[in-house]
């Protein structure tokens, strides 16, 4: 167990002499030490001040021992704080109300030194176990999450990936269904990059897929969702949004990609580096997923033959 001097005992009784008396016995041990006259003060103290563990006297003024062990173990926040109850009550039915309470050991009055050093060593090794075993869990939970958002991003724009983009966009339809929503679904592929990969390389290429990302994900609203749907084609799902909603999105995502300023523009067929854009709308294009990606893919097809760095949105 790590070292007793960081260990925060707090001793709770309304006679003087028995909190000096522990108190001594404690802090010769290395243990720092707070102390609390009754039951009112120890949970104000037991939430501000976060002890180890907690001496409580069961005969006190205001709240008894037992009101304040039940309080205790009944807040989320304190539950898991090891409490020994120091009493002079020795009847059984005494000890049954104290385990009723939550108690976690008894001390009987007058008590022993070495007893009461030996109890006190024990409970806080528990404690110590415990809170162990909670870091853990708040670590694994934390790799939880992490292998979670690995398995659901492209790994180059940090955009969601292809079957995170399925997934999600089969769970909007299925609401849109049941809550007679709109549901749009936005295509977008870069023009011409396979030209601008082949004449500036691949690390160029990443780089400007990484931009084209950025700027997808900084303007959308947090509702909605930017994916990377595979090579250089991206995808928008806005939701709760109408045929007409939509394509003053995606006219202003291409106006912004046609605004921006990017490496090597000046060498590609049109310029600059430029989007074409295809729309679809649930349920007026199409009611399932497979036929609202065709549907958008189309429109996009339709806008690259077109010409490119424009948008179809419309049979």
């Amino acid at each position: 167990m790590d070292n007793a001097k960081q260990r925060k005992i707090l001793v709770v009784d309304d006679v003087e002499v028995n909190i000096q008396l522990l108190t001594s016995y404690l802090t010769a041990e290395g243990y720092e030490v707070i102390c609390a006259a009754d039951g009112e003060d120890a949970i104000e103290k037991v939430r501000s001040s976060d002890p180890d563990l907690v001496l409580l006297d069961v005969m006190m003024p205001k709240m008894n021992g037992f009101d304040a062990c039940r309080i205790l173990k009944e807040d989320t926040k304190t539950k898991f704080v090891p409490v020994i109850m120091v009493t002079a009550l020795n009847e059984i039915e005494d000890k049954i109300k104290g385990i009723d309470s939550g108690a976690d050991d008894f001390l009987s009055k007058p008590f022993n030194k070495l007893e009461l050093l030996a109890r006190v060593r024990s409970l806080l090794r528990i404690k110590y176990l415990h809170d162990a075993l909670q870091q853990k869990v708040i670590e694994l939970q934390r790799a939880k999450e992490e292998l979670r958002q690995l398995a659901i991003t492209d790994g180059l724009t940090s955009l969601y990936n292809y079957r995170y983009f399925k997934e999600q966009l089969q769970q909007e339809i299925n609401r849109a269904t049941r809550h007679n929503l709109d549901v749009s679904l936005v295509m977008i592929d870069i023009d011409h990059f396979k030209h601008y990969n082949d004449k500036n390389g691949h690390p160029a290429g990443d780089l400007l897929l990484n931009k084209i990302g950025k700027l997808l994900k900084e303007n959308v609203r947090n509702i909605d969702l930017a994916a990377r749907y595979g090579g250089e084609e991206f995808s928008l799902v806005l939701i709760e949004t109408n045929k007409y909603a939509a394509k003053i999105v995606a006219e202003k995502i291409r106006k912004l990609v046609e605004q921006q300023k990017f490496d090597c523009e000046k060498a590609q067929p049109l310029g600059r580096i430029t989007i074409s854009t295809g729309v679809a709308t649930f349920p007026e294009d199409a009611t399932v997923f497979e036929r609202l990606v065709e549907a958008a893919d189309k429109r996009l097809y339709r806008a690259k033959k077109a010409g490119r760095n424009t948008i179809f949105a419309d049979s």
